[in-house]
């Protein structure tokens, strides 16, 4: 995804098949069990920081779900489990058809949620909800996930991939920077005060302004002049 052009606005994100993701593939969990594949005894056996930068390619690749120029739905139908639990939590958006079922399985391995998942469920559902999640492992169905605030829809499964191009239809016919600007607002309004965040609302309207008064591009040239 680090790969994808510039001009891509947006990124749908679906499973082929009954199930968005079952997640972790149990091979991973024994010796060589997929070749070339780094498995969780391999990764035990790294020494420390090369173990930790290990984690921290794969949490890099789904942080790339967060990027402001670049607007991500999860379309889940089935099972979300684990891993394909927390790629979906890395979207903006989550539709999810009526069959859908959501389960951060990790504990049941032994395991932690280390794709992010754990800090993004939590500002999503509050603490004490992603804490029933977390630490049983029990299913989420579609209908509390959608009660929870979890997906923002639940449609019927036949309906899920109209619901999605909808969606999308929706974004590409908003004018992008304003797309970017308020993505960029929603993302870092956890980690500011609510001063800090309209001290960042205002600045974000300002380039808006700037850039519908055809002003845009003079900051930089009196930059470059100076």
């Amino acid at each position: 995804m680090n790969r994808l052009p510039g001009t891509v606005r947006v990124l749908v994100v679906r499973g082929e098949g009954p199930s968005f993701s079952a997640g972790l593939d149990r091979r991973l969990m024994a010796p060589g069990g997929i070749p070339g594949a780094a498995g969780l005894v391999e990764l035990a056996g790294m020494p420390h920081q090369q173990a930790l930068d290990e984690i921290a390619g794969f949490q890099q690749a789904f942080g790339v779900l967060s990027r402001p120029s670049l607007v991500t739905v999860a379309l889940v139908q089935g099972h979300a489990v684990g891993a394909g639990f927390q790629l979906a939590l890395g979207c903006d958006v989550r539709i999810a058809a009526a069959d859908a079922q959501f389960t951060m399985a990790e504990v049941n391995l032994g395991l932690v949620p280390d794709l992010g998942g754990t800090k993004r469920l939590v500002e999503l559902v509050g603490y004490s909800r992603a804490a029933a999640i977390c630490l049983t492992g029990y299913r989420v169905d579609a209908a509390e996930a959608e009660r929870i605030g979890l997906v923002s829809t639940v449609v019927p499964p036949a309906e899920l991939v109209t619901a999605g191009e909808r969606f999308v239809q929706r974004i590409l016919s908003l004018p992008r920077e304003a797309v970017t600007e308020i993505k960029a607002l929603l993302l870092g309004a956890t980690g500011r005060s609510q001063l800090e965040q309209e001290h960042a609302e205002r600045e974000a309207q300002y380039r808006q302004l700037r850039l519908l008064a055809g002003l845009a591009g003079e900051d930089e040239a009196a930059e470059d002049e100076a």
